[in-house]
């Protein structure tokens, strides 16, 4: 094959994938019309049409698919002789792609090992869970940080820190000028929610339906940073993972008697890929950052659960 068929290949791979020429050129380093232009070269010269163009958007056809499961098998054999021979380097030279669903975690991690591995540059995306797990299974990153495990036989999952889940208000809020807030005063109240896909969301939520807490969403957004401006413009108590909560002089974290709802932050790759140099070493490392999990769990499983103590 030449190189013109292999970039060729290359674009139509990244396009399939990402689902936009774009995109596709940005993940490629390259510039969209090029890459509109390997895949109309493909088009013409094969006679077969690979995309049906409907306004900005694109459909594969089923010439495609067929033709993106073998790309996709050229692209992880690049990804892998690449990463085989970043291994060999000495100092351990090379790119680790990280994405997360937010800093508070793997920042930690990225530090400690860029301090043993000063060589290795780090790119690092942020997005949701379900964009975390996608980017790692398509292979255009090579490890992701979540709040929960994944229970994909193709995926390794570690297993990191337990986070606590707390609420937090504006400090005028009634429930601000208490110093121990039972849990059942927060049936009814307003809370600022992120969107469906938080895991956060979902554990909290769960744990006040268990517990016969009703809550109401009055605000939906889509970050951190957006649940805390809204809770301290007064429209709702917010929830928060405690590595995340960020010191405010104008909220205050509640102390909610009976609240032991958490978080499990889990590190995910391939598990095909677990053994690639970069990647191991960035999970050997975050394995010695880890808590003591083990005595962390026990702690608060003797604690109860928080149905058992709201209805006490």
């Amino acid at each position: 094959m030449d190189t013109s068929s292999s970039a060729e290949l290359r674009a139509f791979d990244a396009t399939f994938r990402t689902g936009s020429m774009s995109a596709a050129a940005s993940l490629l380093g390259i510039r969209q019309p090029t890459v509109s232009a390997h895949i109309a070269n493909l088009e013409r010269q094969y006679g077969s049409e690979l995309f049906v163009r409907y306004g900005r958007g694109l459909q594969p056809t089923e010439m495609a698919r067929r033709l993106a499961e073998i790309t996709s098998r050229i692209s992880r054999a690049e990804d892998d002789a690449a990463l085989l021979l970043a291994s060999v380097r000495s100092q351990y030279e090379g790119t680790l792609r990280v994405c997360a669903i937010g800093p508070y975690n793997v920042m930690p991690i990225i530090a400690a090992f860029r301090t043993q591995y000063p060589r290795i540059r780090i790119s690092m995306a942020v997005g949701d869970s379900r964009t975390v797990v996608r980017s790692v299974a398509d292979r255009q990153q090579d490890v992701g940080l979540l709040l929960h495990a994944v229970g994909d036989a193709a995926f390794y999952c570690l297993p990191f820190r337990r986070q606590p889940i707390i609420v937090f208000a504006e400090k005028h809020h009634p429930l601000a000028i208490r110093s121990t807030v039972d849990l059942r005063a927060l049936d009814g109240q307003d809370f600022v929610l992120r969107e469906e896909g938080s895991q956060t969301r979902r554990v909290f939520e769960a744990g006040m339906n268990d517990a016969g807490i009703r809550i109401r969403c009055a605000i939906e957004v889509g970050s951190r940073e957006a649940v805390r401006e809204a809770v301290a413009h007064r429209l709702g108590l917010g929830v928060v993972a405690k590595t995340a909560f960020v010191p405010d002089p104008r909220l205050v974290a509640l102390d909610v008697r009976g609240l032991t709802l958490a978080t499990h932050v889990h590190l995910i790759c391939l598990a095909e890929r677990k053994s690639d140099a970069l990647v191991e070493r960035f999970l050997q490392t975050a394995e010695l950052l880890k808590p003591d999990s083990q005595l962390e769990t026990r702690k608060h499983q003797s604690a109860g659960n928080v149905a058992a103590l709201a209805k006490e």
